[in-house]
C-alpha cells in the first residue's frame, strides 16, 4: 500500500471512531424498601412470605433494588401459636401505617412499599406495580460502613457491631414533617415447624426477618449521619444477616432513602 493510501485509510478510521456514539451511562439502581407485616399464626401469611422472598431473589423491576424487611407482629400470638420472631414494636410500627393510610385496623399480610402504598402482601402484581412507581420518586443515598473498632469487636462474645451511616442527596423533607434515620438487622433462611394454630403441621420459611430495628438519628434536608452499636444475639446466623438503613418521614411515612449490605461481606 502506498504512503498516500495508508494515510487516507488511517484518516477514515479515525473519522469513523470520532463519529461513533458513546455508550450511555447505565441508569442508577434505586433501592426501594418493601416491608411485609406477617405472622406465623396467620394462615394467609405464608404466600405473602413467599412473595417477599421472590421479590428479593428475582429483583423483577428494572432500575430498582428491592430491600426486603419482614416484620412479624404480635397480635396473633394469643391465637394458638406464638411467633418467635414477633415484636410489639413492629405491631406499633404497623399502626403508624394504618393511621397514614386511613385504615380502620391493622391486618396481615400487609405489604408497604417505600411507605407510599399498601396492599395485601400476597399480591405479587401489586408489589411490582408499587415498586415501579416508587422508583420514579426522588431518592437520597445511604452509605453503610463499619469503623475499625467495630470490625475488631466482631471477634468478641457476644459480638457487637458499630454501624456508621452517611446520608447524602436527600430529597427535601415535607414541610412541617421530620425524618428519622432507622437501622435494622435482618436474617434470611429461617424455618419454623409450627405445632399449633392456623398453620399447624406446616414448616414455614422466612426471608429478611427483622431481628433488630431502632431509630438512631434525625435527618435534615440534604445530608445527615448517624452511628449505632448493635449487639448480635448468639442465635443469629451471621452469614445470613444484613444491615438495612433508611430515612423515613414521621408523618407521611415516606421512605426518602434506603440501603442494605450483607454482613458476611464484612470481615474483621
Amino acid at each position: 500500500m502506498s504512503r498516500t493510501l495508508l494515510i487516507a485509510a488511517l484518516a477514515l478510521t479515525l473519522a469513523g471512531s470520532a463519529a461513533a456514539p458513546r455508550a450511555a451511562a447505565p441508569a442508577p439502581i434505586l433501592p426501594v424498601l418493601v416491608e411485609l407485616f406477617t405472622s406465623e399464626g396467620c394462615e394467609d401469611c405464608p404466600p405473602a412470605d413467599k412473595v417477599l422472598e421472590q421479590l428479593i431473589a428475582a429483583q423483577p423491576v428494572s432500575g430498582g433494588e428491592v430491600i426486603g424487611l419482614g416484620e412479624h407482629v404480635d397480635y396473633w400470638d394469643q391465637l394458638g401459636w406464638k411467633d418467635r420472631f414477633s415484636s410489639h414494636a413492629l405491631t406499633a410500627r404497623q399502626g403508624l401505617y394504618a393511621a397514614r393510610f386511613a385504615n380502620d385496623s391493622i391486618y396481615t399480610p400487609q405489604m408497604v412499599v417505600d411507605g407510599r402504598s399498601e396492599f395485601v402482601g400476597s399480591d405479587a402484581a401489586a408489589a411490582r406495580r408499587a415498586i415501579g412507581k416508587a422508583i420514579a420518586q426522588p431518592h437520597g443515598v445511604v452509605r453503610i460502613t463499619l469503623n475499625d473498632r467495630s470490625a475488631e469487636s466482631l471477634a468478641l462474645q457476644p459480638p457487637a457491631l458499630r454501624v456508621n451511616l452517611t446520608v447524602t442527596d436527600l430529597p427535601k423533607i415535607t414541610r412541617g414533617d421530620q425524618a428519622d434515620i432507622i437501622v435494622a438487622i435482618t436474617e434470611d433462611g429461617l424455618r419454623t415447624d409450627v405445632k399449633r394454630g392456623e398453620n399447624k403441621g406446616r414448616v414455614l420459611t422466612h426471608a429478611a426477618v427483622a431481628r433488630y430495628m431502632a431509630t438512631i438519628g434525625d435527618a435534615a434536608d440534604g445530608s445527615a449521619s448517624a452511628s449505632a452499636d448493635i449487639a448480635l444475639a448468639p442465635d443469629w446466623q451471621r452469614d445470613r444477616l444484613k444491615v438495612i438503613a433508611f430515612v423515613q418521614e414521621r408523618k407521611s411515612r415516606q421512605i426518602l432513602a434506603s440501603a442494605s449490605t450483607a454482613l458476611k461481606n464484612i470481615r474483621p
